[in-house]
């Protein structure tokens, strides 16, 4: 993913600390403990720009939900049951899991902040973990009136989240689709204050006010992140895209639960690129490849009918690659949470976030293109996970103990929550 290097090569990689140190043939140092990883592709660490963590231990309860009886039983029904220990284990969980997946980095969208306790306890689960997250602060849906609690966002800053070498504050805003324009263009102006990413959610609609009032303030900026943005006018993509705001897109997600069509289409047509999300492991699995492989297809997808619908015959080459895919998972997902100059490639001075896929696995193996390879690749074929030089995942396996306890805490939780949804009790 690096710029100036070519798509695969033969190389070693020095890591050094919690850096990518040097990158050539035959490095040779005397003090290096060496990995002999023939046979396997090293990549990137992934990036899951958008993931509702909180959720983990409400897994598949909402696979067969559309979106409004998602908001309806997760967000008017379940979120106030939840304890700073639910919000906690999940986040453990969630994380583990998508060091599991190959996942370095994660934008966990936390939506459910109900107090101070909450939110701390969503950090801790992270940092046991030992995953790198940007933890986008947010609370359950409000008045449009009611601005981000800015107190919270300043105690965070200047308590659990400073130093830490992981983690990064954003804010998780309900946005100007669900703000009134004062409020969305004052929330938008403290975090611009601060030097946050922004993220918010645009699940198709006609465009309240509030997206006009935030463009009149020229506060639209690469800080700026539009998770979904679907139905949005294409002139106002256009708009954003000049003003540098990135965009995630869940693409299972969205097409499942029926948000609307990804982003993507839009996106490319303009030499802009989405990141991509996992969104909610309540309806989908938290598998950034597969976001990947489901974004590609379904753009494939939208452009040979379109080129069958204008010329009459089928297209000869692919309007979208695989590299392109693997990038929106990597370095799209960097940039879009504000991490650019640290993940996202291998490189010198980089993050030593890296994932090591063994091509030489049955359903892999032979790995004429590499690219392709890692796209097609599952959680059995992630070998080990490095995150800031530290091994997270070795020899197939989690290094992380206390993993049967932690099932069993996580089972225990959501099947407590899961009380508290209308469609469930009506069954039990």
């Amino acid at each position: 993913m690096a710029p100036d290097r070519p798509d695969a090569e033969h190389v070693d990689i020095l890591v050094d600390g919690d850096r990518i140190a040097a990158i050539g043939e035959n490095i040779e140092t005397s003090d290096a403990e060496v990995v002999d990883f023939s046979g396997r592709i090293i990549i990137p660490g992934l990036v899951n720009a958008h993931l509702h963590t909180w959720q983990t231990a409400l897994r598949s309860a909402g696979a067969d939900w559309t979106l409004m009886e998602y908001l309806t039983h997760l967000h008017g029904e379940c979120v106030g049951h939840y304890t700073p220990a639910d919000i906690h284990i999940s986040n453990l969980a969630g994380a583990l899991n998508q060091i599991n997946c190959g996942t370095t980095t994660v934008g966990d969208w936390c939506h459910n902040a109900l107090s101070p306790e909450h939110a701390d306890a969503a950090l801790e689960g992270l940092v046991q973990a030992g995953i790198r997250a940007v933890f986008l602060h947010g609370t359950p849906y409000r008045s449009p009136e009611t601005p981000h609690p800015l107190a919270e966002i300043d105690r965070l800053l200047d308590g659990p989240v400073r130093g830490h070498a992981l983690l990064t504050l954003g804010m998780a805003l309900q946005g100007p689709q669900y703000s009134s324009p004062e409020t969305a263009v004052a929330d938008f102006r403290a975090g611009a204050d601060r030097g946050l990413v922004v993220s918010m959610h645009q699940s198709g609609g006609e465009l309240s006010p509030g997206w006009e009032a935030v463009r009149a303030s020229g506060l639209f900026s690469p800080l700026t992140n539009i998770v979904h943005g679907a139905d949005l006018p294409g002139a106002w993509i256009e708009m954003l895209v000049e003003a540098g705001v990135t965009f995630t897109t869940t693409p299972e997600n969205e097409l499942g639960q029926g948000h609307g069509t990804p982003v993507t289409g839009a996106l490319l047509r303009l030499g802009a690129a989405p990141s991509l999300g996992t969104d909610i492991d309540t309806a989908v699995p938290g598998k950034v490849l597969t976001a990947a492989r489901i974004a590609l297809a379904h753009q494939r997808s939208l452009d040979h009918a379109r080129y069958r619908e204008t010329t009459g015959m089928h297209a000869n080459t692919a309007s979208v690659t695989a590299k392109q895919a693997l990038a929106w998972a990597t370095v799209e997902g960097a940039r879009a949470l504000g991490l650019a100059d640290r993940v996202g490639r291998i490189e010198v001075g980089m993050q030593a976030d890296l994932v090591a896929v063994d091509a030489r696995a049955f359903n892999l193996w032979p790995a004429h293109d590499p690219v392709a390879t890692v796209l097609h690749a599952d959680i059995a074929n992630i070998e080990a996970v490095l995150v800031a030089g530290i091994w997270r995942k070795r020899d197939h396996a989690l290094i992380a103990p206390g993993l049967d306890e932690l099932s069993d805490q996580l089972r225990e939780s959501g099947q407590r929550l899961l009380h508290s949804i209308g469609s469930v009790r009506s069954h039990a």
